[in-house]
């Protein structure tokens, strides 16, 4: 090694080197909380879903076949939210949708939590490997291939040691770095885990919402007042409270921090819409009262 190189170079190059997703300014915020950064570890997992209600009419499109043609929507057993809805005109010709239904896709939501927690597990694996206490900013993308029917999960994170103190059991987890998991270790809270939960929710349209969606014209006359579609409110409102629920349910009494709500939807055919929710979050649990760091000292004064 060079003598020619400064001090802090040749007990870094002396010291190893590791990689991080983290910003400079997160870095320096994790040294500053004792972090040490000891390397990038990540997780990855493809699941397919298999379409249940193919055998009972529908394509591998999310549905139509059987329905389309006959005005029939496929009663589905998932096990999960349903709701019927009825026409209010009887047998007008054999393309009339009679009635609808909004139904939750379980088998999507299955393998959907499957994946995720596949490759979150994958991923605290490399962290054990590392000696790690935990993993900060993690980031995680799921790419939906809509096609083929299949998702895949790929999480990332910086795994850390915390100076002074033994390692736990099993590393914890959080998506916050930097100044952010600074304020959660003032305010008195320690990360437990990254939560990610999702809900699907099918609107296999009635005649009524098809016409209001704006792909009935000329059956009926434009309404005179505004028309609230009813069964699209109540699946989109059910979504919601299901990725809710299921988020809950996960904390075991903890705390929810930081949390990301985003809706996904897509019109497989006219009036019927496929309603994606999904919600992330870091799970947190007080550890101590709050007790706000010290306030940084000026290099140079100004008085």
């Amino acid at each position: 090694m060079s003598d020619d190189l400064p001090e802090a170079a040749r007990d870094r190059l002396h010291g190893g080197a590791f990689t991080s997703g983290l910003s400079v300014a997160d870095l320096a915020a994790c040294h500053a909380m004792g972090l040490e950064p000891i390397g990038l570890v990540q997780g990855f997992c493809a699941m397919q879903w298999g379409y249940g209600p193919a055998r009972m009419g529908f394509g591998s499109g999310g549905g139509l076949g059987m329905g389309l043609a006959t005005g029939l929507a496929p009663n589905v057993a998932s096990g999960g939210y349903v709701q019927n809805y009825q026409c209010p005109h009887g047998m007008v010709s054999a393309e009339h949708r009679q009635w609808g239904q909004n139904y939750e896709q379980t088998w999507i939501e299955q393998s959907w939590h499957d994946g995720y927690a596949a490759a979150s597990h994958r991923m605290l694996e490399e962290a054990t490997t590392l000696g790690a206490h935990g993993v900060v900013g993690v980031v995680d993308s799921v790419a939906s291939l809509v096609e083929v029917g299949v998702v895949e999960f790929h999480l990332l994170g910086t795994a850390v040691v915390v100076t002074g103190l033994e390692r736990p059991a099993s590393p914890w987890a959080t998506s916050l770095a930097g100044q952010r998991l600074a304020k959660l270790f003032e305010a008195g809270y320690a990360p437990v885990s990254t939560i990610a939960v999702v809900s699907s929710v099918r609107v296999w349209a009635s005649c009524m919402t098809e016409y209001f969606m704006g792909s009935g014209a000329g059956l009926w006359s434009a309404p005179a007042d505004s028309v609230e579609i009813d069964q699209l409110v109540s699946a989109r409102t059910r979504a919601r409270q299901l990725v809710r629920e299921r988020a809950r349910s996960q904390l075991q009494g903890d705390e929810l921090h930081g949390v990301d709500l985003r809706v996904n939807e897509r019109e497989p055919g006219p009036g019927d819409i496929d309603i994606e929710v999904q919600l992330r979050g870091n799970r947190v649990r007080r550890a101590r009262p709050a007790d706000p760091l010290a306030f940084p000292r000026p290099a140079v004064s100004l008085s």
